[in-house]
């Protein structure tokens, strides 16, 4: 059977039912597409996914903030629905869960991110699955879990992240809390998504059993606060918010430049002596403040202070050429355009050129040429595979023939028949 994975691809015996919407669930299932898995992204055959129509988009007359033409993808759409092959499917159809029953019994995995309990009373749960296909296994990925019963509320990354501790660790010590600029708690949880189906789906080839793999996001992103030492460092009277500063590897933080910001992490004795003789201050060496890290992280604030006056007398190309002629960690602070132009991510495709499908990478905009918007890649290496991703995303519908006709065995009146009623 064809399949749109690359030959040698990881998963490419791997089939995945993709009923996930918005951000955490696409997101898990993208990885797996990458990773090789022909993945069956089913929409609601009255509109698909909510990201292919959020701004921006892109198409003839390059990008835009309000779609122009029926062929304009969205960025966010372009982003999450690549490598997957697209099909109709409306749930809340009686004949749906037939439908849905035949495609279990040709997959190995299903990944869903609705909220708890929307599934099973639509007939197409992990139970509806698991009746059709024991070896399955289930993936839901949801803001409390499973388990969090009927009426627990909706689950948005914002939320998340304010529940999760991490707006109250990041910005400086008087700040208000600060929401993190990516969706970090969205995609931690399909990280840990992904980790956790493909355990489960290792265990089923062994046992023959498949599984329910159940991933909160306030857990997701609440362990990796947990994993820090916040708590230890409040019950010990410092600061938990410490803004630029990693207060307990000091210095270790963000610092201005004549020209913009850098990063310094100067976190041993060895690498913190290094900056003294370079900011001409090898007095410092010695003071009783700074002499170890243990005087270091207790006086933070006062050495921040001394290397910001440093830092802030050049540009940050010349600091930078300075901290690594003596093996000190240093970064510029760059912005998103920047960072993922970067020749080292580019050549490993770790962000990969978005390519219009009808257009191609380069477009024609009010703002002139474009040299293209970059996309995420797959940041994951093989010596003995092929993973990433080389195909657009699918338009709406546009593989019912091949999944419902080639894969499923429907023939062709089946076909019209489930599109004139309505099911796909």
């Amino acid at each position: 059977m064809e399949t749109i994975a690359p030959i040698g691809s990881p998963l490419n015996d791997i089939t995945v039912l993709d009923l996930t919407v918005a951000l955490a669930g696409p997101v898990a299932t993208l990885l797996l597409a990458g990773l090789g898995a022909r993945v069956i992204k089913i929409e609601n055959p009255a509109g698909g996914d909510p990201s292919r129509d959020n701004a921006p988009y892109f198409g003839l007359g390059g990008v835009k903030l309000v779609r122009e033409r029926a062929d304009d993808i969205s960025v966010t759409a372009f982003n999450r629905l690549r490598n997957k092959l697209g099909v109709t499917l409306n749930l809340k159809h009686p004949r749906a869960r037939e439908v849905f029953g035949d495609l279990a019994r040709k997959a190995d995995l299903v990944v869903e991110n609705f909220t708890p309990g929307t599934l099973d009373e639509l007939g197409v749960g992990y139970e509806a699955a698991r009746r059709v296909n024991p070896r399955i296994v289930y993936g839901s990925i949801s803001g409390f879990g499973s388990d969090a019963g009927p009426g627990s509320p909706k689950a948005l990354d914002t939320m998340i992240q304010a529940l999760s501790g991490i707006m109250y660790v990041s910005g400086g010590e008087h700040d208000p809390p600060v929401r993190v600029g990516l969706t970090i708690a969205d995609l931690t949880a399909a990280l840990f998504g992904v980790v956790g189906v493909l355990a489960a789906l290792h265990q089923a080839r062994r046992t023959g059993t498949g599984q329910h793999v159940d991933v909160s996001m306030l857990g997701a992103l609440t362990a990796l606060i947990a994993g820090e030492a916040y708590e230890a460092l409040e019950m010990c009277g410092a600061p938990v918010r410490t803004g630029q500063t990693v207060q307990r590897l000091a210095p270790f933080g963000i610092y201005p430049a004549k020209d913009g910001h850098l990063a310094i992490c100067a976190y041993t004795d060895i690498l913190a002596h290094r900056l003294f003789e370079v900011m001409g201050r090898t007095d410092l060496a010695m003071d009783e403040r700074f002499r170890t890290r243990d005087m270091r992280v207790q006086n933070y604030r006062e050495l921040d202070a001394l290397i910001a006056q440093w830092t802030g007398s050049e540009t940050t190309a010349q600091t930078i050429a300075t901290l690594h002629s003596v093996g000190i960690p240093a970064a510029e602070v760059r912005d998103p355009k920047v960072a993922v132009h970067d020749p080292r991510v580019v050549a490993r495709k770790e962000t990969v050129p978005m390519v219009h499908p009808k257009y191609g990478p380069r477009l024609e905009s009010q703002y002139g040429t474009s040299a293209g918007i970059y996309a995420m890649g797959l940041p994951i290496r093989f010596s003995e595979a092929t993973a990433g991703f080389d195909q657009p995303p699918p338009e709406l519908g546009e593989h019912n023939q091949r999944v419902y006709g080639e894969i499923l065995g429907y023939d062709a009146n089946q076909i019209a028949e489930l599109r004139a009623q309505g099911v796909i």
